[in-house]
Order: C-alpha cells, then sequence, then structure tokens
C-alpha cells in the first residue's frame, strides 16, 4: 500500500470512528446506571434515549443532598437536626413534599403510618443505634406518648414537633428517592425508564424491546441466601414498593422480633401477611402503603386497596399454607410463580 492510499485509509477509519460515535451517541439506546446510596444500598437506573452527558453524576448529587435532607443517619441532616431542636425551617426541596405524602397517607390508614414511630423503632433496635432493647409494658407506654403524627405542625416553610418526638422517614424513604431520581430524569427529557433502589421501583414508559418493563417480586417464605422470585409483573407508568417481615428482624429470649411496628400499640404488629407489595402511580405512595399494610394486616388492606387508586400483592399464611391474594387492576400484568391466587 503506497503511502497516498495509506493516507486515505487513515481517513476513512478517522471518519468510520466520528461517525459510529456520533451515531451511537444520538441514537436511542439502552443505558444502564448503578451505584449506592442511603449507606450501602444499591441503585440502579435504566432509561433508553440518547446519551445524557453526566448524567450519573448528577443522580450521585441529588442522592447525596437528599440523604443530607432525610437521613437520621447523618448527624447534621435536615431530620436530625428536627429531631434534636424541635423546630426546622427547610433549607432543601425534599422535606415539605414528605412531610404532605406522610400526613396524607397517615390519614387514610387511621394512623398506622407514622413517621414520629422513631422511638418506638430506636426503643426496639432498629434505628441507627441497634442495641437488643430491654423493654416492658411501662417503657412501651411511655413511648407511645412521644408518638403521633397528627402532632406535627408544619407549612410549606417549616415543622415543629414536640419535645422528645424523633421523626423518622425510613419506611418511605426508598420510594421517595425513587421518585426524586425519575423526576430528573424526566428534566432532562427521558420518556422510557425504571428507577430501583433496594427492591423501591418505578417504571415509565417501555424497554429497548418497545415493551413494559419487567420485574421480580421477592418469594417472602424463603431464606434470605435464596432469593427465589415470587412473581414475575410487567410495569408501564406505575411505581412498586414491598414491605415485609422476612429481612428485617432479630431473635432474642426464642421470641422473633420483626421491625413492622404498630404506632397504636407500640409492639410488633403480629397477624399472618407475610408481605405485601403496593403498587401506585409514584413510589413513595407505594412505599407508605406498604409499610402501613404490614401493620393492617390483610384483610384491612384489601378494604384500603379497594377504595383508593392502588394494587397489591398480599402474601400471607394459613392453616393450609402460603397464600395469595391479588387485586384485579394487576392481574393481567402478573405472572404468578408460586402461591394461590384468591
Amino acid at each position: 500500500m503506497n503511502k497516498k492510499r495509506l493516507v486515505i485509509f487513515g481517513v476513512g477509519l478517522a471518519v468510520t470512528f466520528v461517525i459510529v460515535s456520533y451515531l451511537r451517541k444520538n441514537t436511542p439506546r439502552l443505558h444502564h446506571i448503578q451505584g449506592q446510596t442511603m449507606g450501602t444500598i444499591v441503585y440502579n437506573v435504566k432509561y433508553v434515549a440518547t446519551e445524557v452527558d453526566g448524567l450519573d453524576s448528577l443522580i450521585s448529587r441529588e442522592l447525596v443532598d437528599f440523604n443530607q435532607s432525610l437521613s437520621t443517619y447523618i448527624p447534621d441532616s435536615e431530620i436530625s437536626r428536627l429531631n434534636r431542636l424541635g423546630t426546622l425551617k427547610y433549607e432543601s426541596k425534599f422535606f415539605y413534599p414528605v412531610l404532605s405524602a406522610s400526613k396524607a397517607v397517615f390519614a387514610q390508614t387511621n394512623g398506622t403510618f407514622d413517621p414520629s414511630i422513631g422511638p418506638l423503632v430506636q426503643a426496639w433496635g432498629f434505628g441507627p443505634n441497634k442495641s437488643i432493647p430491654k423493654l416492658d409494658s411501662t417503657k412501651v407506654d411511655s413511648l407511645r406518648g412521644m408518638v403521633g403524627f397528627d402532632q406535627v405542625n408544619f407549612d410549606d416553610n417549616q415543622v415543629t414537633v414536640p419535645e422528645n418526638f424523633q421523626i423518622d422517614f425510613s419506611a418511605i424513604a426508598k420510594g421517595y428517592a425513587v421518585d426524586v431520581v425519575a423526576e430528573l430524569l424526566e428534566g432532562k427529557g427521558i420518556e422510557n425508564y425504571m428507577v430501583e433502589i433496594g427492591g423501591e421501583v418505578r417504571c415509565r414508559g417501555e424497554n429497548d424491546e418497545n415493551k413494559a418493563w419487567s420485574l421480580g417480586i421477592e418469594d417472602p417464605t424463603v431464606a434470605t441466601s435464596e432469593q427465589r422470585l415470587l412473581a414475575i409483573v410487567r410495569l408501564k407508568d406505575r411505581s412498586l414498593a414491598t414491605s415485609g417481615n422476612y429481612r428485617n428482624y432479630y431473635e432474642k429470649d426464642g421470641k422473633v422480633f420483626a421491625h413492622i411496628i404498630d404506632p397504636r400499640t407500640g409492639y410488633t404488629a403480629k397477624h399472618n401477611l407475610l408481605s405485601a407489595s403496593v403498587f401506585a402511580s409514584d413510589c413513595m405512595t407505594a412505599d407508605a402503603f406498604a409499610t402501613a399494610f404490614m401493620v393492617l394486616g390483610l384483610e384491612y388492606s384489601k378494604e384500603i386497596v379497594a377504595s383508593q387508586d392502588l394494587d397489591a400483592i398480599l402474601i400471607y399464611r394459613t392453616e393450609n399454607g402460603i397464600e395469595s391474594f391479588v387485586s384485579a387492576g394487576i392481574q393481567p400484568f402478573l405472572e404468578m410463580n408460586k402461591t394461590k391466587g384468591n
């Protein structure tokens, strides 16, 4: 090959590289961003669009700001300062929306979703200080006097809590964080995406195969190490959050203490409901109701599903084994791997 042909070949190769790079960057395709937030919780963001430069950094910074506002594990976060001082003027965009959403679900669930449950969460060993508790009925009764979200006063500028109250948004934080990331994507013009943080998910549009996003729901009856799928759901323009007693618990004196605490009694909830997977338009709402259902139990949860714009998969134990309730609205999009649907 002579020098002239070599130059032409080199130029052609360079042009081809530029064209391929341009097409790769400007042709809609599936992108996957992964990271960690809230300590060790993994998040996954998938979107179908042309590439958005620096999106991974934007998501990471947004979640850092989110945690700086709402994490009780960060001593100087907004929520930590509220819990110390009893009052807070909002410094971030995150605080007022979660208060407003929490108030609505608190009312709709007869107080079973209650972010002021912090003192009880801590006392039962599920807060930042995970010591095994020594509780009796007198102690529980005294702590119940520090719980009640209807006593939290707030507007769109500030929030005030009674003395000794401790607000804890851990039961709604992952779902809310999903919505925050999703809204960031939509602000960048992305219409087809899936955002997942610690198992809570929000989907919009379609995947790269022009189909609804396919998601797995874990089987609550197997060991953590197995993590077998209970069902596959095809989700489009909806959110999913799951709560259960099968991951966060400890044993003491031969008894199992689960992390779902009933704010009305001060004790861990006891019923036959093993897990609640809730479908809603936004993930914060789904997360809050999933937590409330694990307090309410099967029958009350079914009543709320019927009265709200929600769908649910409720897995429960009976004398005949493990069974499931699947609301009508989600049945066409669901493939169950186990249990009998009712």
